[in-house]
């Protein structure tokens, strides 16, 4: 029994992209049934925030959950965010050669679409941390988001970067969540061009070769953009690129809510306070634990059930009733400045104190007098 609750628990993505999916189907007020859901989830996450779960292992130290089951749902996945994509097809097939649905009905279905679609980044996540077949199907998830380069970026940028100023995916203090999500997508996107550029140079071939995975990164969003043109012509490509920016907004929130304002000194090793921990129950059930950061970027190929509580510095809620704080900037600059003080105080040693004070002397000179 514990097997099985160990196991299914993770189940709330796929079985609510299903229902989302059944909405885009069915149509009519049910279109908006994916930004209902998300509400909800905001909600479930805000009355959980002080429920906190250690990871299941029995008495021998073994762990409940089954890597076969978890990685079938992962693939799985891929399939299912096609399917999300063809059913907002569907949609705008209906709605510019029909004219058989109403406007708002497909302003529901591309918002619907692309909040879930965004919440492909927690299995292309965990996925490109598997050197082998995981990894391809990590660049496919992410390749509906048209942000193939991520699975690249993200293991050998982001992991090895963690906390300064040459990993994009870290926002420094004082940046907000919309200024970050350019820029960090726009920085990863900048490292895999480099990488590709330079293998590809000491290779001796050419930079449009098929050997380019930066490029081909982007051919896999191909198949993405004929379907949307064929069904909507300009309005199709207006819906993709609305569903690309939700998804990618998405993804980048997760980055900044996960490692906002941390430093870490050049060359010395990723340790657990270099993360912000996020792991309320409902957090860590929807994200399949993606909010355990400090545990997992000290053990990156740590299978995902299996990461624990290690202490590190947290917010103490969850990643949804974050999330809106970060909408606002100005809330999220007053509710992040006690955990970074905190941080600074417990964590931060005496070289990252005088990195802070380096990069912030603005900052700090106003944190001082506002004391």
């Amino acid at each position: 029994m514990k097997t099985l609750y160990v196991n299914v628990r993770y189940l709330i993505v796929p079985v609510m992209t299903v229902i989302t999916i059944s909405g885009l189907y069915f149509g009519g007020i049910y279109a908006w049934i994916g930004v209902f859901l998300f509400g909800l989830n905001t909600i479930v996450d805000t009355l959980t925030k002080d429920i906190h779960l250690r990871a299941d292992f029995d008495s021998e130290g073994n762990s409940y959950g089954i890597k076969a089951f978890q990685y079938s749902v992962m693939y799985l996945m891929l399939p299912t965010f096609i399917l999300l994509q063809i059913f907002l097809a569907y949609n705008l097939y209906q709605f510019v050669s029909l004219e058989a649905i109403s406007a708002i009905e497909l302003i529901g279905a591309t918002l619907s679409c692309g909040l879930w679609a965004g919440l492909g980044i927690i299995y292309g996540h965990e996925l490109s941390h598997n050197k082998k077949e995981g990894f391809k199907v990590s660049r496919a998830i992410m390749a509906l988001s048209g942000a193939a380069h991520f699975t690249y970026a993200h293991v050998y940028n982001h992991h090895l970067d963690l906390a300064h100023e040459d990993d994009p995916a870290t926002a420094p203090r004082g940046r907000n969540v919309y200024a970050h999500a350019w820029l960090s997508h726009v920085g990863q996107s900048k490292f895999s061009y480099e990488l590709e550029s330079k293998k590809l140079k000491k290779l001796g071939k050419s930079f449009f070769s098929l050997d380019n995975k930066w490029l081909l990164g982007y051919l896999y969003s191909l198949p993405s953009i004929i379907l949307f043109v064929w069904a909507g012509g300009i309005i199709g490509i207006f819906a993709l690129l609305s569903v690309w920016i939700i998804s990618n907004f998405l993804l980048e929130a997760l980055n900044f809510m996960g490692h906002y304002g941390l430093i870490r000194e050049h060359g010395k090793p990723v340790e657990h306070r270099h993360s912000w921990d996020n792991d309320n129950l409902f957090t860590s059930w929807f994200f399949i634990e993606i909010g355990r950061q400090c545990d997992h970027h000290v053990r990156g190929e740590t299978y995902f059930w299996e990461l624990d509580d290690v202490k590190g510095p947290n917010y103490g809620i969850g990643y949804f009733s974050l999330f809106i704080l970060t909408l606002i900037p100005s809330l999220f600059r007053k509710f992040v400045q006690k955990h970074l003080d905190h941080w600074d105080e417990h964590y931060a040693t005496e070289a990252e104190k005088n990195i802070i004070n380096d990069l912030y002397p603005a900052l700090v000179s106003h944190e001082a007098a506002s004391s």
